[in-house]
């Protein structure tokens, strides 16, 4: 495809379109991220909701399928210590919607978990070397990042503020995702818990670029080519897109979550922390708006999706999470490997 106007992150990751997929745990498929990968852009496999066997298999998988950079995402929070009592307000705070919909209140709480980058996980990039590597909620210890970057791979994060970026700049990585409010799924945030610290993409970008001086990745509200030049006018030099992509037949996601986004109005997302105790964004749905977006009952992260598993059961529209970014209404039906040239193509019309 022709000349970009900013190659740093084409040069930096070896792609051809300065478009990354966005790793979005239990929806991002092998098969999706192959497609982007052909297409051009950054294929994301995300590592947080799979088992080390289960991520062996999908990145045989795509490696099998495909030579091109890929990127392979893990979350590094540090798992919470046990607090039975704030587990068993929280479940005793759901004890009613169990008795309506007959779900076993008695029955033991299932598990809600999500991993973080550990040996394991590390030994899983040492033996596959992918690419890029980046991370959610800050970066591993550094004994772990040092392996990362020995097998070569460049080092990505998310920052959701100036303040992340520098920190994540300091610690070596290669380039910043400028996350801004808009974007669905778990916020980044890592160096504050407090919400009133997070801002629109539009502000956050330019003030990270001029912040830092490794390449920036604007993430959230961008859906469109328009978003796209909107990003680079900013200063970055590529987008993330994550929601334009649960709208492809790659993307795995209940029939409710596909049915609230296709029919979900623009202003129907909220940041809730119910369904894993962080917050993160999602189109509005029964829980959300009965038990209040951002609980503070709710147990911490990842534990609170625990409760919600059998509620989920009896009613998947009312009780899980149905993650999206502001921009929903901007998704259309199409491939992932359709998706990602048309958004490149359109990009790159607007841009001459």
């Amino acid at each position: 495809m022709s000349t970009w106007p900013d190659t740093r992150i084409l040069d930096l990751l070896g792609i051809d379109v300065p478009i990354i997929q966005a790793p979005m745990a239990g929806a991002t498929t092998a098969a999706m991220v192959i497609a982007a990968n052909e297409a051009g852009a950054l294929g994301s496999m995300p590592a947080a909701t799979l088992s080390i066997e289960q991520l062996r298999a999908a990145l045989t998988s795509i490696r099998q399928a495909s030579t091109r950079p890929i990127n392979v995402n893990f979350f590094c929070h540090q798992p919470p210590a046990a607090d039975e009592e704030r587990d068993r307000r929280w479940k005793a705070l759901l004890e009613p919607y169990y008795r309506e919909l007959g779900a076993d209140f008695e029955a033991p709480t299932p598990v809600s978990d999500r991993a973080p980058f550990n040996d394991a996980a590390c030994q899983v990039v040492e033996a596959f070397r992918p690419e890029v590597v980046s991370f959610h909620f800050g970066l591993p210890e550094k004994s772990l990042l040092d392996r990362v970057k020995a097998t070569g791979a460049k080092v990505l994060s998310s920052a959701t503020t100036v303040e992340e970026a520098i920190w994540l700049e300091q610690r070596g990585c290669d380039a910043i995702i400028a996350m801004g409010i808009e974007a669905g799924g778990h916020r980044g945030m890592f160096l504050s818990d407090d919400l009133n610290s997070q801002i629109g993409l539009m502000a956050l970008v330019p003030q990270i670029v001029d912040a830092v001086t490794v390449p920036v990745i604007a993430a959230g509200g961008i859906g469109d080519a328009r978003g796209i030049v909107a990003a680079l006018a900013l200063g970055a030099s590529a987008v993330q897109i994550g929601t334009a992509y649960l709208f492809t037949p790659e993307a795995t996601i209940t029939a409710s979550h596909h049915h609230a986004l296709r029919h979900a109005q623009a202003s129907e997302t909220a940041l809730t922390n119910l369904f894993t105790g962080r917050p993160a964004r999602g189109i509005i749905n029964r829980a959300m708006r009965e038990l209040g977006a951002i609980n503070p009952m709710a147990p911490a992260f990842p534990r609170s999706g625990g409760a919600l598993i059998p509620l989920k059961a009896k009613d998947e529209a009312g009780f899980s999470n149905l993650w999206s970014g502001q921009a929903l209404r901007l998704g259309k039906d199409t491939s992932t490997y359709e998706l990602t040239r048309e958004l490149a193509e359109q990009a790159l019309a607007k841009l001459k």
